[in-house]
């Protein structure tokens, strides 16, 4: 597995309004040169390149072309091959967990409990659940017959694509690229990987940590900016999966419509929170804080405002003061459980946001440690900036609804989010909340727990993604589903039914036998 080092900057970032998975196509990462040497902060960064714009070396076409060669020999089609790539993945998440710590932290201010939970521990389990279940994955899966196939064998064979490539964005920069990379390696792929240089420690550790342990022939960690990112995506995969902006979604994904190259889209949007009158304010704000203020607010499904009635609001706002308190104390800027925004950049943008509405809770902030308070906004206008744009940051603003219609309609005028909430004590309001929406994932009363399970499918719809992954779902998404039907090549006579001419009685028997109607002649 080898890693290879072009230029830096981000490919798949926030624009200037605001997207928040990467860089600024406008502003750099800082600190790194296009030639990856450090210089002043400021400089501005190149717009993520259309594939084939750019410089006219190729970086990555042998490496490339060795990887398909790898592929062609059938090896990562083996099932002990593929268990011991998995198992060399759960090794190197076990022996490189304190570098994996300090590399979240130095990214994002996360602590080593916060890392395991979000990260290593999430990937460990995904791993072992591929272990457990992979030879039942691979296995052919037998359909039924009809009578003219009887005596034939009909089954979906599981196929890897080939050769796979999944960029990965900063905010969970371990999980969103182990993840599925898991479904990959059970699927047979070989894979390139494309990590965030935003989160760059995290990426330092991936490029030259993971190669030691994955066949080499077989995966590749490439590095670059939007230049190499776009020349990257010149070339033909045979699937691409992204987790990103869904700005930057659309171009990869007209990239990947070049080669008719199927793709999984993980993006983001604005995840509503519906909070009804007939609840415990409390319960909605220890869940609801947590959840939003998690990673610094720089969570893909956290709740991204709140909908709520004047009366609740009024409720909510000290409960939300209170549940902040207790998990991040008097002063949350000196607590080891909240995180730090990932770069200035993103700070700067955050910091624009404190001024819509009227800020009820937190709203302080120190540049220097890139520190923005878990903060609460209320008389938020629709109109607003912050209402405009996906927040990712510790910033909750809460908008004013007389009714539940009005906050269903409110959420269905705007794109369908990637997760949805709903607070209630009656189950029935919770129930039309689900029935009269579409969103990616749901909870009631609950925030991105749906996450943490394996058995749930996890991807977004429209706007917010498409596809799915996590457990089999992986290994589905990373998978042909190959139509496979063996006939026996005696018993001709058994086919003469369906060679022409065809009489009127071969001809109800046929649609007999293929069950469009039924037969009166036998």
């Amino acid at each position: 597995m080898t890693a290879l080092w072009p230029a830096s900057g981000d490919a798949y970032g926030a624009n200037a309004s605001g997207d928040a998975y990467g860089a600024d196509p406008v502003q750099p990462q800082e600190g790194r040169r296009k030639d990856g040497h450090c210089e002043n902060h400021g400089q501005r960064d190149q717009e993520l390149m259309e594939p084939g714009q750019g410089a006219s070396t190729d970086p990555f076409e042998e490496k490339l072309q060795r990887l398909k060669e790898a592929f062609n020999t059938g090896k990562t089609k083996m099932a002990k091959f593929r268990a011991e790539q998995l198992e060399s993945l759960g090794r190197f998440l076990q022996d490189n967990s304190k570098q994996l710590h300090d590399a979240l932290d130095g990214d994002l201010g996360k602590s080593a409990f916060e890392s395991d939970m979000s990260e290593i521990i999430l990937c460990q389990n995904e791993v072992d659940l591929a272990l457990k279940n992979l030879q039942t994955w691979m296995k052919d899966e037998s359909v039924s017959t009809n009578l003219l196939t009887k005596f034939s064998s009909a089954f979906i064979r599981k196929e890897p694509f080939g050769l796979v490539l999944i960029i990965a964005p900063w905010n969970y920069p371990l999980n969103l690229m182990i993840m599925p990379l898991v479904g990959a390696i059970a699927a047979g792929n070989c894979v390139v990987l494309k990590p965030s240089e935003m989160s760059k420690n995290t990426e330092k550790v991936l490029a030259e940590l993971l190669p030691q342990y994955l066949d080499q022939s077989c995966f590749a960690v490439v590095l670059g900016g939007p230049e190499e990112t776009g020349q990257l995506l010149k070339h033909k995969f045979d699937y691409i999966f992204f987790t990103g902006s869904p700005r930057v979604g659309k171009i990869v994904m007209a990239a990947a419509a070049k080669h008719l190259t199927p793709i999984t889209l993980e993006l983001g949007g604005k995840n509503p929170c519906y909070v009804d009158d007939n609840c415990d304010p409390q319960t909605v704000a220890n869940r609801v804080a947590w959840f939003r203020y998690f990673n610094a607010g720089q969570t893909c499904v956290a709740p991204d405002y709140v909908l709520c009635s004047q009366e609740m609001q009024e409720r909510l706002v000290p409960a939300l003061q209170n549940a902040i308190t207790r998990f991040y104390g008097d002063n949350p800027q000196t607590s080891p459980n909240l995180g730090r925004i990932i770069n200035q950049k993103h700070f700067k943008r955050l910091q624009g946001l404190l001024g819509c509405g009227r800020v009820a809770i937190g709203g302080q902030s120190d540049e220097g440690e890139r520190y923005i308070a878990p903060t609460v906004l209320v008389d938020v206008q629709e109109t607003e900036p912050v209402m405009q744009e996906e927040i990712f940051g510790p910033i909750l603003p809460l908008v004013t609804v007389r009714t539940l219609d009005e906050a269903i309609e409110f959420i269905n005028r705007r794109e369908k989010p990637l997760a949805l909430y709903a607070y209630s004590n009656n189950v029935e309001v919770i129930k039309q909340v689900l029935a009269r929406t579409s969103s990616g994932g749901f909870c009631g009363n609950d925030g991105f727990m749906h996450m943490t399970l394996s058995s749930l499918p996890f991807g977004g719809v429209g706007s917010s993604g498409m596809g799915r992954y996590h457990g089999k779902f992986s290994f589905d998404t990373f998978s042909n589903q190959r139509a496979c039907l063996l006939s026996c090549s005696g018993m001709e006579k058994l086919n003469d039914l369906r060679y022409p001419p065809y009489s009127p009685r071969r001809q109800q028997l046929l649609r007999w036998a293929m069950g469009s109607q039924s037969c009166s002649l036998l």
